[in-house]
């Protein structure tokens, strides 16, 4: 754990806030991924939802919040414009109609194959060689853990 920062060393302006920079890195990328996302009629956030669908189809929508660390009630909505769209559908358990599992449908599963396209796209756009990014990507999941274990002490 560091230790504690005095008052004249903490960042002053948002520019120098570690939050300010992802959030506004964050909005880089969504405008980044947009005209691409665009033309498969798809957000970020759903696109997302889609690339761990094709990693596990069939996932619980529980499951589903968990990889995506959304709650459900922000979930449910975009879930149910992919099924709309005609990308999932979404099915109740057999066993216990609590659950329920969402599966790609086969126009889905046809997307993914612009998903190597756009990852090269945005991977370009970083400027960064893949060394860099993968570092950079284990460096901000392990910012992102350590504030949510800060935060579930609360």
């Amino acid at each position: 754990m560091p230790k504690p920062l005095s008052r004249d060393k903490l960042p002053k302006s948002a520019e120098e806030l570690i939050c300010f920079n992802i959030y506004s890195a964050g909005h880089a990328f969504n405008r980044a991924y947009s005209p691409m996302l665009k033309k498969l009629k798809l957000t970020y956030p759903q696109y997302i939802t889609l690339t761990i669908l094709w990693e596990t189809d069939g996932l619980k929508v529980g499951d589903l919040c968990e990889k995506l660390r959304l709650e459900s009630s922000t979930l449910t909505p975009l879930l149910k414009r992919l099924e709309a769209l005609g990308y999932i559908k979404r099915q109740r358990g057999k066993e216990d109609e609590r659950q329920v599992f969402v599966h790609l449908t086969k126009v889905g599963s046809s997307l993914q194959k612009h998903a190597g396209d756009i990852t090269r796209c945005i991977i370009e756009a970083t400027g960064y060689d893949l060394d860099t990014l993968d570092t950079l990507v284990k460096t901000i999941a392990e910012l992102r853990d350590n504030v949510i274990l800060t935060n579930s002490d609360a």
